[in-house]
């Protein structure tokens, strides 16, 4: 494992020279002067390298892709943080490839057949070597299961683990330098992004975790005309290898065939905005991995088309406090209501709770209402949320790890309906959506809902109050008990310090007061003593 380390750490700092991200590192101005020295002593420093001609987020970008799988993937989800990189940068990052080469069959067959303790033969009645496709994580076969339904293999990329752990650590190390150095790394919390993506990676690794998030997606779906999402074959599927209904569609991203077919755009980009506000706010759950190579099209209505969603590796879920304040954030916004977008961002914990509502509004009020001139067709909602990132950065805006795979997730969206249809209007669109569900949440069935779920509680609560109660009984009982006890106590010593006083009496009377009848005095001071000391 040590010697993986290393040669592991040869081949970054190898890319790292090659694509000179060492002058990136050192050109940042509030690094400390120490760390400017350090540079010096850099053994490739020393000799007249030849400058690069691309600019420094192309070259970000073909060093992560010379890296490999996990880098790929960390810049991929890098690029739509733009409240952590720069704008220049986030772009590079965005046209990241995931295509890679496959891996030999052989080795494709043998993993399926040690998972599933049987041959592809047993298990399938056609099954095609050649791989569909290949991804950093998996690659995938087609095949025809003994009942005749057209599948998808999924299998899992050989020894990845020991490369992913070796990186991921590389990466944590990168971070807890940067936030040692440098104060917004601290602010932006690296180590809790790079901690989100480790969960995210090794969750890709495991297909049952995948199969299970298709599965959901196909339930909350089902029937839907505007989302199909392919069945799994469960009996078939194991933590390396996950079986599905083979879909046929045309890519998104094919705009030749989808116009071939007179595919209505307008509908298809309409229907991906819906798609997005009903999984998060019906559901809460959502595919959060929607780039082009997951989404395709069912033309068979081109006026009423479909999309078809594959890939679960990544989904996301909110908790009722983010889908409020983020269906309020977006509702506000839209509505030009600054004051309610500043008090929200307050309330949610996104700035300190010290922040003046009325300087963070003014801050936002500036970035929005030159937006609001133009058509809301022109306006990014990705490019919006960019710009009040970088205002409340003056704030102190604390980044939300939770809601980083929601923003990725709208950013696809919207990315993917101007594609299709260039004048679409996103909250034209979403306004439907955001007020039914804010009439939902203040509304009488919303009070409904409550006292339902309320009473629900009762017999929970009850059974709680006896326990408490009962519990409470023991102790009052035993504390009781030992009153008792101690009265009882208290009385036979009393009785016995009456007895000690009298027999004092009686010897003092018998052998009068000398200093040789000192029993008496003995027994007459115990006596009183017991008599008059305080009950413990």
């Amino acid at each position: 494992m040590r010697l993986l380390a290393i040669r592991r750490l040869y081949k970054i700092t190898k890319v790292v020279i090659k694509y000179r991200l060492d002058d990136l590192l050192f050109d940042i101005p509030v690094l400390p002067f120490w760390i400017r020295i350090f540079k010096n002593l850099l053994p490739w420093r020393w000799f007249r390298r030849k400058p690069l001609t691309f600019s420094r987020g192309v070259r970000i970008r073909l060093a992560l892709e010379e890296l490999g799988p996990v880098f790929i993937k960390f810049g991929q989800m890098l690029s739509t943080r733009q409240d952590v990189i720069p704008a220049d940068i986030a772009l590079a990052l965005s046209s990241l490839q995931d295509n890679v080469p496959p891996f030999p069959a052989e080795q494709s067959v043998a993993l399926i057949e040690k998972q599933l303790g049987m041959t592809v033969t047993e298990a399938f009645s056609e099954f095609d070597t050649k791989p569909l496709a290949s991804a950093s994580i998996a690659q995938v076969h087609t095949a025809r299961l003994k009942t005749g339904e057209e599948v998808v293999v999924k299998v899992v990329r050989p020894n990845l683990k020991p490369i992913i752990q070796q990186d991921i650590s590389w990466l944590y190390s990168c971070a807890q330098i940067a936030e040692y150095v440098n104060y917004d790394a601290r602010r932006m919390h690296l180590i809790e992004v790079i901690s989100d993506y480790e969960k995210t990676i090794n969750d890709e690794l495991d297909l049952q975790r995948e199969g299970a998030n298709i599965s959901q997606l196909h339930r909350n779906f089902e029937n839907s005309d505007q989302l199909y999402v392919p069945k799994v074959y469960w009996p078939l599927c194991r933590q390396q290898v996950l079986v599905m209904e083979r879909i046929y569609g045309i890519p998104i991203s094919d705009m030749a065939a989808l116009n071939a077919r007179n595919v209505n755009l307008k509908v298809l980009a309409e229907r991906g905005v819906e798609v997005f506000f009903t999984q998060v706010l019906r559901d809460s759950f959502f595919h959060a991995d929607m780039h082009p190579g997951n989404i395709f099209i069912d033309t068979t209505y081109p006026e009423s088309p479909r999309y078809i969603a594959i890939d679960g590796g990544i989904v996301g879920s909110l908790t009722p406090e983010d889908q409020d304040y983020v269906a309020r954030n977006v509702f506000y916004f839209f509505k030009r209501d600054y004051r309610r977008v500043a008090q929200l961002h307050i309330d949610s914990g996104w700035v300190p709770p010290t922040t003046k509502v009325n300087e963070l509004e003014d801050a936002i009020r500036s970035v929005c209402e030159p937006i609001f001139e133009r058509p809301l067709k022109d306006i990014s909602f990705g490019f919006v949320l960019m710009r009040l990132f970088q205002i409340a950065r003056r704030f102190d805006m604390e980044v939300q790890p939770q809601l980083v795979l929601l923003q990725k997730t709208l950013l696809n969206i919207e990315g993917l309906g101007r594609q299709l249809y260039p004048e679409l209007d996103l909250w034209s669109t979403a306004k439907p959506y955001l007020e039914r569900w804010m009439k939902k949440r203040v509304g009488m069935r919303r009070i409904i809902s409550d006292t339902r779920s309320q009473m629900e509680q009762i017999p929970h609560i009850a059974k709680m109050a006896r326990s408490i109660i009962e519990e409470r009984y023991r102790e009052i009982k035993a504390a009781q008990k030992h009153t008792k006890k101690t009265n009882n106590d208290n009385t036979m010593l009393r009785i016995l310090g009456v007895l000690l006083l009298t027999a004092s009496i009686s010897l003092t009377i018998t052998y009068g007061t000398s200093l040789d009848n000192w029993p008496s005095y003995l027994m007459s001071i115990t006596g009183i003593y017991l008599i008059i000391r305080r009950s413990s």
